[in-house]
């Protein structure tokens, strides 16, 4: 929490990661006594009466994380329904005397009146799975909850019901976990798409491809992720960004040497500013290259999965947990105005060698750039000269061109 909020420079102003709008911070599994003897029977951490049972030992206080954090000015965020020791409660949840209905009102209780946290992550493991009946178990506590449905893709929006029945949260996995890894980040990147294609991602009901590893050498893979390069780390970074992802750090923001290399792409406000904006889509592919020009991507994780698979361990890998194809180019784009004027737009290079990419202007749906084009790097935060019919340049491999396109304004005349 305290490198939040504590100034740094790199090359610039000092400017801690709060000012960037990075002012919300999480607390994951682990946090529960995992087979307590006071826990209910079939029970690993939540009592006869619904309550969650916290590891005194490491949390003597749990509600210090949230005093503390809004000391800092921070929002602070809990996790439930976890994965690690998880209680696979029984009954309608939106009965009280059941036992989700008991677990469910329980979480509630400790999450907004004993500790006071901000926020909630709620995972796909155990039974606490009625998001409606969670929605309307914290409304009626009384105060406003950020809800993170991490039901894995599994979970998504159903436009055809009430808002507190159709998305009661605010944002929502598209996708199994993210590593440390290409493969996994193009992976996941592509679960957003078919979303967007059915409108599905949209302010207060945001599609999530999970966190960002930015700056982590190794993630939930361990030594079998290896990390991302910097042009991987562009990738991942400006492909959550045009999706409109919510962007969560996940790297050590202690650690001065991994701030220094990765400051310049989290703290880049032209790439901010295209992540917060909404014009009625929230970014999506809109080019691909064909059939024949696909990649399969895998890593030392994806190759040790299968193996363990194939030799009849019981182990069954997830979709996430295999080899991707993906295609060797992509052009994403967000509209950044309502007018047609201005658009945002990331090429992607997922071959192994640099390779020529454009963007023809007239490709980009409600895009008005007919004449000359104002093209601006994203990434380098420079202009890139005026263009007219199309933008073409030479992009590195799994690295990204970001650009953001600007046309001359329409003149009428009554």
């Amino acid at each position: 929490m305290d490198g939040m909020v504590k100034k740094q420079t790199f090359g610039g102003k000092p400017t801690s990661l709060c000012d960037l709008g990075y002012c919300d911070v999480g607390l994951d599994d682990h946090w529960q006594a995992c087979g307590s003897p006071d826990a209910a029977p079939g029970m690993h951490y939540h009592d006869v009466k619904g309550n969650p049972i916290i590891n005194k030992v490491v949390f003597p206080d749990i509600g210090n994380l949230a005093k503390h954090a809004h000391g800092l000015g921070l929002t602070s965020g809990w996790y439930g329904n976890n994965c690690d020791c998880s209680d696979h409660c029984k009954g309608n949840a939106s009965d009280p005397t059941s036992e989700c209905g008991m677990q469910i009102a329980g979480d509630v209780n400790a999450l907004v009146t004993e500790y006071n946290f901000d926020a909630w992550k709620l995972d796909g493991c155990g039974g606490e799975y009625d998001l409606v009946a969670i929605n309307a178990a914290i409304k009626k506590a009384g105060k406003p909850i950020m809800v993170e449905n991490c039901h894995w893709g599994r979970t998504v929006p159903d436009r055809s019901k009430p808002e507190a029945e159709g998305c009661p949260w605010n944002f929502y996995r598209s996708s199994g976990d993210v590593r440390a890894s290409y493969a996994s980040i193009r992976g996941n990147l592509a679960t957003t798409v078919p979303l967007a294609g059915k409108n599905l991602s949209y302010p207060g009901c945001w599609a999530y491809p999970d966190m960002l590893q930015v700056g982590c050498e190794h993630g939930p893979g361990g030594k079998n992720d290896p990390g991302l390069t910097l042009p991987e780390t562009r990738t991942h970074f400006y492909a959550w960004s045009i999706v409109s992802s919510p962007l969560t750090l996940s790297h050590n923001v202690n650690d001065p040497k991994i701030s220094a290399n990765i400051w310049p792409i989290i703290t880049n406000t032209e790439a901010l500013a295209v992540s917060e904006a909404y014009f009625g889509n929230s970014g999506t592919a809109i080019a691909s290259s064909d059939s024949e020009k696909m990649v399969e991507l895998t890593d030392a994780y994806i190759e040790k999965c299968l193996a363990e698979e194939a030799a009849g361990s019981g182990r069954r890998c997830e979709t996430h947990e295999r080899k991707t194809s993906v295609p060797a180019q992509q052009v994403f784009y967000k509209p950044m105005d309502w007018a047609g004027q201005k658009t945002a737009v990331l090429l992607i290079n997922g071959g192994d060698a640099a390779a020529s990419m454009s963007v023809d202007f007239s490709t980009i749906p409600g895009f008005k750039g007919k004449g000359a084009v104002s093209v601006r790097d994203i990434d380098a935060q420079k202009d890139a000269g005026s263009h007219t019919g199309s933008w073409s340049g030479s992009v590195g491999s799994h690295d990204v061109a970001f650009l953001m396109l600007t046309a001359a304004a329409e003149v009428t005349q009554e």
